[in-house]
């Protein structure tokens, strides 16, 4: 028989299709009430976990090099995740009620996140993003995901933007959150001590911002701020930065994750023509 642990039933482990699990029967189960506080919060469990649903995340994480925690899946899923260490069976109705995806997969790990600080963000020549407001965490995992497809040293969550760690989030982030350098609940006088410290410009994304991107150079260390999808970058932070906007036909505002993808495409497009 399995040991009891941390609730779990004490029936006896199964094995199905190659996989060693034990049963989590209950919705009161202390591991399933851990994984809803963390998805009712958008954001880690109270031991320092990520809820990541979705095989693809979970394979994102094991290449990442995360530590992988438990592993739950539905009956028809257990044949989905050979070779975890600790997967737990869940029954479709309790999976259901952790589930924050309109079509599960029937797959939800733990998963440790990396650790960052700010200095490694800020690393060597930085082309970072710092997101100042930002609360679609479908927004702010599209800008990651941006972020990391062009090539920048890391991404900045000032204190009032969305968890990073939000299920949505991680999910448009596609397994960058696990590999690109991120820091959150960073202080905006924190950033500006170290971005002043590593030298570099600091750009903020606004439609009538008096530099056009055609006019920028962005070969030397640079970062993008991004505000809030309602409101743009506070006054207070764009008043120490350089305003740039996106030359555009027709429309004056750009989708917060759309305008990321576009400055760092121009960072790197002319950053690659440097010798």
């Amino acid at each position: 028989m399995a040991r009891r642990e941390n609730g779990l039933s004490n029936r006896p482990e199964t094995v199905e299709s190659g996989v060693s699990t034990k049963a989590v029967t209950s919705s009161q189960n202390p591991l399933i009430k851990g994984i809803r506080r963390a998805v009712a919060s958008g954001g880690l469990t109270h031991d320092g976990f990520c809820v990541t649903e979705g095989l693809h995340l979970l394979e994102e994480a094991v290449r990442g090099g995360c530590e992988i925690g438990p592993v739950l899946a539905t009956p028809r899923a257990l044949s989905l995740v050979g070779g975890m260490d600790r997967v737990y069976e869940v029954p479709e109705a309790v999976f259901a009620q952790i589930s924050t995806t309109l079509t599960p997969q029937g797959v939800l790990a733990l998963v440790r996140p990396p650790s960052w600080t700010l200095r490694q963000v800020l690393a060597e020549t930085p082309l970072a993003v710092v997101l100042d407001g930002i609360q679609e965490p479908g927004n702010a995992g599209a800008i990651v995901r941006a972020a990391e497809a062009f090539g920048a040293t890391g991404v900045v969550f000032l204190k009032g933007s969305v968890d990073p760690f939000n299920p949505k989030c991680l999910r448009a982030s596609a397994g960058s959150l696990f590999r690109l350098p991120m820091v959150y609940g960073i202080a905006e006088e924190t950033f500006w001590a170290a971005a002043a410290g590593s030298g570099m410009a600091v750009y903020a994304a606004m439609p009538l911002g008096a530099t056009s991107l055609r006019d920028a150079d962005l070969t030397g260390p640079c970062a993008f701020i991004i505000g809030s999808e309602g409101r743009g970058v506070r006054p207070d932070i764009a008043g120490r930065a350089t305003a740039l906007r996106i030359p555009t036909a027709g429309v004056e505002s750009l989708n917060a994750a759309v305008a990321a993808g576009i400055l760092l495409y121009e960072a790197r497009r002319q950053r690659a023509r440097q010798p």
